[in-house]
């Protein structure tokens, strides 16, 4: 007789719908999952989480359990630093999914467990759960992030940045003395944790694209007078490194490729725009769209799709999204330290590069769609989602569609 394993998924954040950075993996990841195992699903909540969310969760596991953050969440975690532990640990604790999970441990014989981010991953050593074996996707190593923001900030931010590095980075250690596997985003990362705590298991599994939603014919063709002067970013707008991204764009190299290209256009794509990044629709040329329904028309419209972060951990899934919707893209080495060295977008560092990569597209349709194609190409051969996960099989023991008890 056989059957599917029981697994535990733990997720920091509801993993649907995939319009995000880490729901977007954390959908894929277990939407395979749910092809190989019984997956009972236990999601924190930072925000209402729609009907429609809930029975498609439902839909594909075995059971699903979504504990509310609250909006004390944040006094949790000012308790927390004063205890000595890091903000994280206390925005992301919730009594209620440790009773959850404390009960699911008695009733039910986990092959393995899954947590997607090292914030949860402290609620696997809860009960039963401890003589679970366990992987832990860290994605990025979190604590290098806010040393970043540390860097890039005065006091007294980034002593408090530098703070939760610090805390985070002892975190991260400590999860890698009983986890099984660490799993991270790319090889840049996982070379970076690997420096961090080198008795771990280390594991690189990077992030793919929806090949058949982001393609350049699934979006009629754009008005080639309005494609030859279009920039576009798209990104969370409410997000630090994005929100500095946009704004030292607009302020640093936007002057001259108008200068140069007078016609030309920048527009900013994406949810929530902080107020400094409203304030930039004030710049002749600037758009600032906010949330929209589909950023792939405005991908296909564009000339140049622009990742300028200063500020970045892991594999942009921005950028990735424009590769495989065939746009010439131009980004910082930040954006693209996350994909393999012959990633075939134009890299810029100073704001010279930059302008001169930006007139220099706007003006050579030819190049443009070389780097298209070239882009789409690069996305077929190394991020198709079934290639990208293929590790977990492995690291929690998934074979096949069944697997014997």
């Amino acid at each position: 007789m056989t059957s599917r394993p029981d697994l535990l998924f733990l997720a920091h954040r509801v993993p649907y719908p995939p319009d995000k950075g880490d729901r977007i993996r954390t959908f894929h990841l277990l939407k395979m999952l749910t092809q190989h195992a019984k997956v009972h699903l236990a999601a924190l909540a930072d925000e209402p989480v729609p009907d429609e969310t809930r029975r498609v969760l439902d839909g594909i596991c075995e059971r699903v359990t979504i504990a509310p953050l609250g909006g004390g969440r944040w006094l949790r975690g000012l308790g927390s630093l004063i205890r000595g532990n890091s903000i994280s640990e206390g925005v992301f604790r919730s009594s209620e999914l440790a009773r959850t999970l404390k009960s699911w441990s008695a009733e039910t014989p986990f092959r393995a467990a899954l947590a997607s981010a090292s914030s949860v991953a402290p609620y696997l050593c809860i009960g039963g759960l401890a003589k679970v074996p366990a992987v832990i996707d860290l994605v990025d190593v979190d604590s290098q992030k806010w040393f970043d923001y540390a860097a890039t900030s005065s006091i007294p931010r980034s002593w408090l940045y530098r703070l939760e590095g610090r805390r985070l980075r002892r975190t991260e250690r400590a999860i890698s003395s009983w986890a099984e596997a660490v799993t991270l985003v790319s090889d840049a990362e996982a070379g970076l944790f690997r420096d961090i705590a080198p008795q771990a298991h280390i594991q690189a599994a990077t992030n793919g694209v929806d090949l058949d939603y982001y393609r350049p014919d699934a979006i009629p063709n754009p008005n080639v007078a309005e494609l030859a002067r279009e920039c576009v970013f798209v990104g969370a707008f409410d997000y630090r490194p994005n929100v500095d991204a946009a704004v030292w764009f607009v302020r640093e190299i936007w002057p001259e490729v108008r200068r140069r290209q007078p016609a030309a256009r920048f527009r900013l794509v994406g949810r929530n725009p902080a107020k400094v990044v409203r304030q930039l629709a004030g710049v002749p040329g600037v758009e600032v769209l906010g949330t929209v329904p589909d950023v792939r028309p405005f991908l296909r419209s564009a000339a140049v799709v622009v990742a300028p972060l200063r500020i970045a951990r892991g594999l942009q899934n921005k950028v990735l999204e424009a590769l495989a919707m065939g746009n010439a893209v131009v980004a910082s080495p930040q954006a693209l330290a996350g994909f393999r060295s012959d990633v075939p977008a134009v890299k810029a560092v100073n704001p010279q590069e930059w302008s001169d990569a930006i007139c220099r597209l706007l003006t050579n349709a030819d190049e443009r769609c070389r780097l298209g194609e070239q882009g789409r190409a690069f996305a077929e051969a190394h991020h198709d989602w079934k290639c990208c996960l293929e590790p977990f099989h492995e690291l929690l023991g998934l074979v096949g569609p069944d697997m014997s008890t």
